[in-house]
């Protein structure tokens, strides 16, 4: 009889870490129908986008279709959440071209190594992290993304060569050469961004067809949401088709993509040290380059994933396990290293249309994953065409939705202080990256300090001094308190004896048990006396064993109140008390 409830505790964690035994006994014909059509819709959406995302990171564009694969077949093994699709996204891009240096050795080996930490995060149940990087941090480094990637791209509308890619450089040489753009480029990418943005407008406006409508009236809602769904492949194709022509005609006004090597990569361990032309960067001297970036990665890779599983959660009543998305993306992104990935993380854009294609599990990703290998395999001989000024188009048009305007008004009215780490985040992200996501979660963290050292406090004036803490008692508030109570007991005529209200403090540190006995020895030199109220168990039991002096205290803050204009401790409930004081010298 014990065998099958360990049995039973051992099957429920096997399936709690391997989460498609959760879904996968329950498939049904209806599920794999449905999962067909929205791998096949996700798929149109990535191939182009893989294309741009390399763009972005700076690297030849076949790693972006090597980084788009390994991801969709890992997290239909490992993932938590049906809707989420990992492979590159703009902010990963960005961020990569920020610490790889544009070299794909060392954006595999980035890979890897993130992989590496998220992996071992995910085992030792580090998913808490992310809870100290505060909402305006992300809104101020997504919308400072948002405005860095896209301008970023302009070159490519403009057919502008040899930019520098310093965000300031870049606006400065771009403004000053713009003089050279040139025509064919500036014209087909600024009709890519309007049909985008048409067909963006025309998804959101697009009312869905009822099943009792006329079949004719179904399938034109079908031939819209399709065409609306998977735009970035529909003008990508247009725009290569009229790449070709002119290249056919003889005359080639267009800036092209040109040659990507054909064929699936190769199946290996990443490099740890690269060829350099005065020797061999070594393994260490890599992993220095790359700095701060081997924090940052992993935690933004983990911070997009999370976000986004949980936004599509909360909209199709599941939850989600913060950890176990650690572990789908350490070792996806792991896995991908061997097939020259760069790290990867959830997409929202293909998320979403992940969801309203109606996806059931995450084996969606395996006909996603099985496309890219197709395209890899067979098509890259036609991706020479596909003008850069397309790709451009793409990703402004992906990127340009991250840039929240509403959120510096938002913070406006709600609270002001939080404008400081979203516009510190905001402009430095300008500058550099890593330094923009590092200051604005230390001022976060400073702001979040100070309130926890400067909790509000209210004193009620009476026969005795009632102080009440707004919030919880930590070690570094302690000074805070006690000036406060100095001040208003002794300052009072005549002096008053202090009843200090514990209803929201939940836990002490001995820290905080050391200042109140100093506090109380300071107030019994001036013939005081300080007692406590509403104190909870673990804060009671802890005030007990420390052996504080005179230790009085009142259940309750009516009881408390029953006591002024009388001694403390001489009306009212008899309070705890101590004869000795173990944590102060006599």
């Amino acid at each position: 009889a014990p065998a099958m409830p360990a049995a039973g505790a051992r099957c429920a964690g096997l399936r709690r870490r391997l989460p498609v035994l959760r879904w996968l006994p329950r498939y049904s014909l209806a599920w794999l129908r449905l999962d067909l059509m929205a791998g096949l819709t996700v798929g149109l959406t990535v191939v182009p986008q893989a294309l741009a995302y390399a763009e972005v990171a700076g690297l030849p564009l076949q790693y972006g279709l090597y980084s788009s694969f390994m991801g969709c077949f890992v997290y239909c093994f490992l993932g938590t959440a049906k809707d989420v699709t990992l492979g590159p996204t703009a902010i990963m891009s960005l961020l990569v071209s920020s610490y790889a240096f544009h070299e794909p050795v060392y954006a595999i080996l980035l890979t890897f190594l993130s992989g590496c930490i998220q992996l071992a995060m995910g085992l030792l149940h580090l998913g808490f992290l992310l809870d100290f990087i505060s909402c305006p941090v992300i809104k101020g480094f997504t919308s400072a993304a948002s405005i860095t990637i896209s301008f970023n791209q302009v070159k490519n509308i403009l057919g502008l060569q040899g930019i520098p890619r310093q965000f300031f450089l870049q606006v400065y040489e771009t403004l000053r050469r713009i003089g050279e753009t040139r025509a064919g480029d500036a014209v087909l990418g600024l009709a890519c961004l309007a049909v985008l943005a048409g067909l963006r407008a025309m998804k959101s406006r697009l009312p869905r067809a009822a099943c009792m409508e006329p079949l004719a009236a179904r399938l034109s809602y079908l031939i819209v949401w399709t065409s609306a769904t998977a735009r970035n492949a529909l003008v990508v194709l247009f725009a290569g088709l009229v790449a070709y022509s002119f290249q056919v005609m003889g005359s080639q006004p267009l800036t092209l993509t040109g040659s990507i090597p054909q064929g699936l990569p190769a199946f290996r361990l990443p490099r740890f040290s690269m060829p350099a032309p005065n020797g061999t960067i070594p393994f260490r001297s890599m992993v220095e380059d790359m700095g701060v970036g081997l924090a940052v990665v992993p935690l933004m890779g983990l911070l997009e994933t999370v976000a986004i599983a949980k936004a599509f959660a909360s909209q199709n009543d599941y939850r989600i396990d913060p950890n176990q998305e650690l572990l789908a993306l350490g070792f996806a992104n792991i896995l991908g290293s061997f097939v020259s990935s760069y790290p990867i993380t959830g997409s929202f854009g293909r998320t979403a249309v992940n969801a309203q294609s109606g996806v059931c599990t995450p084996a969606g990703g395996l006909v996603t994953g099985a496309l890219v290998l197709l395209s890899l395999a067979y098509l890259t001989s036609l991706f020479y065409y596909i003008p850069k000024a397309a790709l451009a188009a793409v990703i402004i048009s992906a990127v340009v939705p991250m840039f929240d305007a509403g959120i510096f008004r938002m913070l406006w009215r709600v609270k002001r202080l939080d404008l400081v780490p979203l516009c510190v985040t905001f402009l430095l992200c300008f500058w550099e990256v890593q330094y923009g996501i590092v200051a604005g979660v230390l001022v976060s963290g400073i702001l979040l300090l100070y309130s926890i050292a400067r909790p509000p406090i209210k004193v009620s004036e009476g026969d005795v001094l009632l102080v009440q803490l707004g919030s919880s008692l930590h070690f570094p508030a302690m000074e805070c308190l006690r000036d406060a109570v100095c001040s208003h007991a002794l300052a009072a005529s005549p002096p008053r004896s202090v009843v200090l209200d514990c209803c929201h403090i939940s836990s002490i540190d001995y820290t905080v048990v050391v200042g109140l006995a100093e506090l109380r020895q300071e107030l019994r030199k001036h013939g005081l006396s300080l007692a406590f109220c509403s104190l909870q168990d673990p804060v009671l039991k802890v005030l007990l064993s420390a052996d504080l002096e005179g230790f009085q205290h009142f259940p309750s803050r009516e009881e408390a109140e029953r006591c002024r204009g009388a001694e403390l401790g001489g009306v009212g409930t008899a309070p705890f008390t101590s004869t000795e004081s173990s944590l102060l010298p006599a």
